[in-house]
């Protein structure tokens, strides 16, 4: 069967690995002159940086991905467990070395406050539980309601209507504590204070798998799936913008794309891992959207944007580990200016990734490869970024030097800035929300888009927008889903696959 999938980012290319292994003919279009979507890597002056995603959480994931294909993933790119994960760091000086072993957690704990070791333990058992009901939902089909219904009682167990901050609040006393337990939605996207407490198996999946780095960066993982989607047969189409997908007027079946120069790629099946509302927004017309109306769209919860300033220094600070999480003065205020602001705050937390930490080759001789990522308002919030981009930049380095990284403007020999308008540009993710949808409640599971679209017969939905949700393991296993949704290369009337004839309810 011949399957077009819109997008290489790691949904996209996990979908179109999975297709081609089990037979299909698959065609894979970019947009940009690279692979990798928010994950793309680029160089600048010697230096390699990682555009988006830095964290590998389930590496069994990209193991499985490989086994389907009868490849090894060590035999494409290496993985190495980083000890300690994260290092989150205090306005008061003090620093928590956040490991994935449950001891050392402990020990840390005791450090900051005794009294909070009990409770600890009460949060990862409840990390765990929620990993135990929970994390059997990721890699499932729930584009049935019946599927959800099944969930119910689970998630009543699990008290879900409470947020990760919620659980985080109740089990510790430390405010630091209760920051170090709860800032984790922020890597899909989510406000910790309105997140449901069952993202709090992103606890659990860490001490289950641990925090992994790919030797080269996140760009050699996007690379080793081009490389073995290659291998199987598969193309790769790159500086291919599609304007549309195209309809049976009769049936309202996906009959394939068309390009924005004009060239028509036919499918039996069409793919996006394009964003979830650009998708439906801009791609199929909405006389074809009952469920998907521009109304439903624009309504949901987007993710906050994010700010990243990409620079190489001249010098390394070996004092600093891979992933730094920079704790500002202020935590739930900060939020709220975040993910409901009409305005840019002037105080941040930053996100500092240091990658040469642990593959010194992503830099040149005795230089650092850095990037500093801020959390900001998406672009609902009327903030004029050709003014307050350059200023927040400043500020950045300003803090960086003052606390962190000493002398730090001097040190700086190449730079790269984005904004919230880089994720609507050149990722086309509306409203430029870094993560697409929030992972709140009434959009997770069943609530969130479909992966088998209720509008449009044969068009499925991978990555960060649809179920399960954002984050390296969550838009991997959309792509699983998806190709379990379409099969393997069997059908049962010719050119539909062997879901299309049912539309979900």
């Amino acid at each position: 069967m011949k399957i077009v999938v819109v997008g290489a980012g790691f949904g996209g290319l996990a979908a179109a690995v999975r297709l081609q292994a089990t037979g299909h003919d698959v065609t894979l279009l970019e947009k940009l002159p690279t692979a990798g979507g928010r994950a793309r890597s680029f160089g600048q002056d010697g230096f390699t940086f990682d555009a988006g995603p830095t964290i590998i959480t389930a590496p069994w994931m990209l193991e499985e991905l490989f086994a389907v294909a009868g490849r090894q993933l060590g035999d494409y790119v290496q993985l190495a467990r980083l000890d300690p994960a994260y290092t989150v760091r205090f306005e008061d000086g003090s620093a928590f070395r956040y490991a994935c072993d449950e001891r050392a957690l402990e020990a840390e704990v005791r450090r900051f406050e005794p009294n909070d070791v009990a409770g600890y333990r009460r949060f990862s058992a409840a990390a765990d539980e929620t990993y135990r009901r929970a994390m059997p939902l990721v890699d499932r089909q729930l584009h049935r309601f019946a599927s959800m219904i099944r969930a119910i009682p689970d998630l009543v167990r699990l008290r879900a209507w409470r947020s990760v901050a919620d659980l985080a609040n109740s089990c510790f006393r430390d405010a630091r504590l209760r920051q170090v337990f709860s800032f984790h939605p922020l890597l899909i996207g989510g406000n910790p204070f309105t997140t449901p407490a069952i993202y709090a198996l992103i606890h659990a999946l860490e001490k289950r798998g641990g925090v992994w780095f790919a030797t080269g960066g996140m760009g050699a993982v996007v690379a080793a799936l081009e490389q073995l989607f290659a291998e199987l047969g598969g193309i790769l189409l790159l500086d291919s913008h599609v304007a549309g997908i195209t309809l049976d007027s009769t049936t309202q079946r996906a009959t394939g794309v068309r390009l924005t120069n004009g060239d028509l790629h036919p499918a039996d099946a069409v793919v996006s891992d394009a964003d979830v509302a650009r998708t439906y927004l801009d791609l199929v017309p909405a006389r074809a959207r009952r469920v998907n109306s521009d109304r439903s769209v624009r309504g949901r919860r987007y993710s906050m944007s994010v700010c990243v300033l990409y620079f190489g220094t001249k010098r390394r600070y070996t004092e600093m580990a891979t992933h730094e999480i920079l704790m500002g003065p202020r935590y739930a205020e900060l939020l709220a200016d975040i993910f409901g602001g009409r305005k840019l705050a002037e105080d941040f937390s930053l996100y500092l990734y240091r990658p040469t930490a642990a593959d010194p080759s992503l830099a040149p001789p005795g230089c650092d490869t850095w990037y500093a990522l801020a959390p900001v308002p998406n672009l609902a919030a009327p903030i004029d970024w050709d003014r307050e981009g350059s200023r927040l930049r400043n500020r950045i380095v300003q803090y960086l030097g003052q606390r962190y990284l000493p002398d730090l403007e001097r040190q700086i020999v190449t730079e790269r800035w984005i904004d919230p308008r880089y994720f609507r540009d050149a990722l086309n993710s509306h409203l430029g929300a870094a993560f697409s949808l929030q992972p709140l409640l009434t959009q997770s599971a069943w609530f969130r888009p479909h992966n088998e679209s209720e509008d449009v017969r044969n068009l499925y939905l991978v990555g960060a927008g649809t179920h399960p949700g954002p984050g390296v393991p969550g838009v991997l296993s959309s792509g699983k889903i998806v190709a379990d949704l379409i099969g393997p290369a069997r059908t049962g009337k010719a050119g539909t696959p062997r879901h299309a004839e049912t539309i979900a309810e």
